[in-house]
Formats: C-alpha cells, structure tokens, sequence
C-alpha cells in the first residue's frame, strides 16, 4: 500500500508520526514533572507548618510551663496553655482562620488523650500503631480525601521523653488537682516513659496545586500542539516547493523526451541532488539523441 503513495503522502505520513509519538513522549514527560512538582510544593508547605507547630511546642515546653506550672496545683481550673500540644494546636487554629488557610489541619492524634480533641481517628490510629511497630520510621507521608478535599499529609511520632510529662499522664494520684477537675479521672493516664502516645500530623489541601498543574500541562500541551502543527505545514510547504515540485517537472519533461521531444531541456541551475539529478537527464538526452542521429545516417 505504501509502495501505491506519492513521496509527498509518504513524507507527511511520516511527519505525523513522528509528531504523535513526539508530543506523546512531551506528554507524558511534562505529565510526570509537574505532577512531581506539584507534590513537592505540597510537602514543603507542610513541612514548613510542621516546624513552625514544633517551634510553638517548644518554646511552651521551655518558657510558658515554668511559669505556669505552680499554678495547677493551687488553682481551681487546669491551664492548658502550659501543655505544648495545647499551643500548637490553638496556633495552627489562629492559622487556619485566616482567608485561604481554612483547609490546612493540624492535628496531634492520640490514642487515649486528656482531651478528646486530639482523639485519633481510625485512620490516624493506624498511624500511631504503625509508629509503635515500626520504631525506625520517623515519618510517613501520602494522601488522603477528607471532606475538605484531597490532602496531602506529613505524620511524625510523638513520644514521652521527659519524667515530667509522665506527672500529668501516669495516674490520676500524681497529676494535679485542677486537671482532674477539669478533665477527669478517666483519659490521658498510663502512659509510660519512651512510648509513642501520638502522631502528629500536617495536612496540607493538595488538590487546587495538583489542579493548577494539570492546566498548566493542558496549556503547554496545546502550545506544543500548535507549534508541531505549524511546524509541520511549514516542513511540507518547503519539502514540496523545494523537492517535490521540481521532481515532477523533471518528470514531465522526461515523458516529453521519451515521446521524442529533443527540444525540451531539464532546466536546473541549482547545484543539489536535484540539479544534479536534472543534469545527468540532460546528460542522457545528449547522448540518445546522439545514437538516434546516428541510427538515422546509417539509414535504420
């Protein structure tokens, strides 16, 4: 079938194909850059709330629960700004109100909290039981689809590394008075030294990032598009003025000389392929002309 087609069929086929499998390769490259990306502003911006909420917990753990601290046990009501995760987590809330933080979340899920807050769902559950087997991981990221949307989410460890968060969290005798009143006797007790209580966990909305880079590889899919097309009409138009055109009129003449027509000429001054091709046709035709001359004298 392809033997049937012109060279110019032949080579515009062969353009598109090499146009297809060359934007399908762009593609899928472009596809995979900005989706990789994406994902990485997603993780830096979650990273950078993940700092700023330990910068938070810190600086409670070292200069606000000194202060407060002697307070728990002559006052009537529990002061919760003196537990970092407290802190962090009205912080983060500070954060969230303002215009378009509303959807990044903050939580520091525990397993038996005081404060049924920081309750851990099912699913973050399965995180702190992952961190207590898997003691080595410090970290676990991926995505998950609340009702907000899509998120993208960093979950850390959170351990009882100080004897004196174990005052509040071993057993209701040793934790102070107004705690109890303002909590209760029944969560946030018997956890032990070293053990992993909690996960804590940034959840950045993730999906108008990915969103922005789909349009964006929409957009430069379809400038490439355009570009290949132009490009491609343009390749056509040079390959049929500069060869295609002339190879047909080296064709007509030559099927005028084959009919016997000596006085058309194979008029090509270009030095190409072509030129030379038209040459050697005026080369040829010299010589037949010359062989018919002389069958002519000798009377054939």
């Amino acid at each position: 079938m392809l033997n049937n087609l012109k060279i110019g069929s032949k080579f515009n086929l062969l353009l598109i194909l090499v146009f297809i499998i060359s934007i399908c390769l762009s593609g899928a490259i472009l596809s995979s850059l900005l989706q990789q990306r994406a994902q990485n502003e997603v993780s830096s911006q979650a990273l950078i709330l993940m700092k700023t909420m330990n910068a938070v917990r810190s600086y409670t753990q070292d200069r606000i629960n000194p202060l407060l601290a002697p307070q728990l046990e002559t006052g009537t009501a529990f002061i919760p700004e003196t537990v970092p995760a407290f802190s962090a987590t009205e912080v983060f809330e500070n954060f969230r109100k303002t215009e378009g933080n509303e959807n990044f979340l903050y939580k520091e899920a525990t397993l038996n909290p005081t404060n049924l807050r920081d309750k851990a769902d099912d699913f973050e559950a399965q995180i702190v039981e992952r961190f207590r087997r898997e003691t080595q991981t410090k970290e676990i990221v991926g995505f998950r689809t609340l009702p907000e949307g899509e998120v993208f989410y960093i979950a850390r460890p959170l351990a009882i590394t100080q004897k004196t968060c174990l005052r509040c969290h071993s057993t209701p005798e040793l934790a102070p008075k107004s705690q109890l009143i303002t909590y209760g006797t029944k969560n946030g007790f018997g956890w032990q030294l070293n053990e992993i209580v909690a996960a804590q966990i940034i959840s950045v909305p993730s999906q108008r990032i990915f969103n922005y880079a789909q349009s964006s590889w929409s957009l430069i899919m379809g400038l490439l598009i355009a570009i290949f097309t132009v490009v491609l009409f343009l390749i056509n138009f040079l390959i049929k003025k500069t060869v295609i055109q002339r190879i047909k009129k080296i064709e007509k003449i030559a099927q005028k000389v084959s009919t016997g027509d000596m006085s058309a000429d194979f008029d090509e001054t270009s030095k190409d392929e072509i030129g030379g091709l038209a040459a050697a046709f005026n080369r040829m035709k010299a010589s037949l002309k010359i062989a018919m001359d002389m069958l002519n004298q000798q009377g054939y």
